[in-house]
């Protein structure tokens, strides 16, 4: 048997505790999710990137980023390992993502004081719709426990954005960051900058794209597209803007390599539409088209870390 809290109801039990912001993102076209999660302490976010990492479950990666736990796992039940943690010094960990309709349900296993993180913490987020408890659910101490946490199911949606400034005025990373920073629509996770060929001719002076990713609801991606769009037309400076977008968890190999070559070759715009037909970006004209091969490759840059902000001689 099982009871079910809500979080208002979590936070009355247990206290107000620490977890500012829980979102379980899904990508079901390639089985597989992502759970971020934001923390009020860098210990504890430290503490259960380690434990996380070392019972694996459904996970295969856990790390720190942009203040961020970023989990990344397999949608399915696996096997937990606590190895040396056990009832020594506890631990904690994932077993099991499964979708169910528009909500995602994660399975968590805890032991001695990491019971609390699962049992009391993420729950009482505002981001959790419910959490559901097995009848002896003891928290603290030497117990170990294991709760349900249902959350909405999200997407993460990639939206690059180039060629809104001049040589006098502007800068497409400032658009792009109050853009995500006033968007009304769903979660934003990040913001990149990314470095593209300082030899292209017709750049301003860095010669950098731009893009921001969001957590959002399948059904909100039109509004987040509207929103986008309206925002970025009100103010670029340029007769040829372009924003794309991307949905998914997994950046095709494909639209990575030529982000990366973007960084060294000289294309053309139709290059750009080709490679963004061939990997599921939609690209949008806001006032012309030049800005399609940044925007592009924004996309195909998103997920490398600090190499986007580079190019490929900083780091041989």
């Amino acid at each position: 048997m099982t009871y079910v809290l809500r979080p208002d109801e979590v936070r009355e039990k247990y206290g107000p505790m620490f977890c500012k912001g829980f979102y379980t993102l899904v990508d079901e076209e390639n089985g597989v999710a992502q759970i971020i999660e934001r923390c009020s302490g860098q210990g504890p976010a430290e503490w259960d990137t380690v434990n996380r990492r070392r019972t694996k479950g459904v996970a295969t990666d856990v790390r720190m980023k942009s203040g961020m736990m970023v989990m990344d796992a397999v949608i399915g039940e696996g096997d937990l390992r606590f190895g040396p943690a056990q009832a020594d010094t506890g631990g904690q960990g994932l077993k099991a993502i499964k979708v169910e309709g528009s909500e995602v349900r994660t399975t968590w296993y805890g032991i001695a004081g990491a019971s609390v993180g699962i049992g009391a913490c993420i729950p009482q987020c505002p981001d959790v719709i419910r959490t559901e408890y097995p009848d002896d659910f003891k928290i603290g101490g030497a117990h170990s426990a294991h709760v349900d946490i249902i959350t909405p199911k999200l997407v993460r949606v990639i939206i690059g954005v180039d060629d809104t400034d001049t040589k006098e005025k502007g800068a497409s990373w400032v658009t792009s960051m109050k853009m995500g920073a006033q968007c009304p629509v769903g979660k934003l996770l990040e913001h990149k900058i990314v470095q593209l060929n300082p030899k292209a001719p017709n750049k301003t002076t860095n010669c950098c794209a731009t893009a921001v990713s969001f957590a959002v609801k399948e059904e909100e991606i039109p509004a987040l597209i509207e929103f986008a769009t309206e925002f970025v037309r009100k103010e670029t400076y340029s007769d040829d803007t372009v924003i794309t977008v991307f949905k998914g968890l997994k950046v095709p190999e494909a639209l990575r390599e030529f982000g990366w070559s973007c960084k060294s070759v000289l294309y053309k715009p139709e290059d750009a539409i080709r490679i963004a037909e061939e990997n599921g970006v939609q690209v949008i004209s806001v006032t012309g088209m030049k800005g399609v091969i940044g925007a592009v490759a924004a996309v195909g840059c998103f997920d490398m870390g600090e190499a986007a902000a580079g190019v490929p001689e900083d780091f041989e």
